[in-house]
């Protein structure tokens, strides 16, 4: 078993919008604040342990209450952290390739050129 945690940092911009009942706003303020404050949405966790190979991406997908937000993440890898933080023991090894990517014909160049 492996944790995966939503991060909510009550930064001066959260109070506000706590304070001004804009909570619908949060959300996307958590998406966006992981590196500046390390706020990290579920799906952004989520998405980095399968990165690091410590859940499957099946695991992943029934843990998520937005598989298309959650199947971004991972085909994209925007808005994840694969650092080398500490994970249990585990030897994460290099990140899994995206289960949703379509194969290349042979000797096709990436992005068609």
């Amino acid at each position: 078993r492996v944790m995966a945690l939503e991060i909510l940092v009550p930064t001066p911009a959260i109070r506000n919008l706590i304070r001004e009942d804009k909570v619908h706003q949060i959300y996307s303020m958590m998406q966006t604040g992981q590196g500046k404050h390390g706020m990290q949405t579920l799906n952004q966790a989520l998405a980095t342990l399968y990165h690091k190979r410590l859940i499957s991406v099946d695991v992943a997908m029934q843990r998520s209450s937005n598989a298309d937000e959650l199947r971004e993440l991972i085909e994209h890898g925007a808005g994840i952290n694969t650092g080398n933080g500490s994970n249990g023991g585990a030897q994460p090894g290099r990140p899994h390739p995206s289960p949703y990517a379509q194969p290349r014909p042979v000797g096709a160049r990436p992005n068609g050129r």
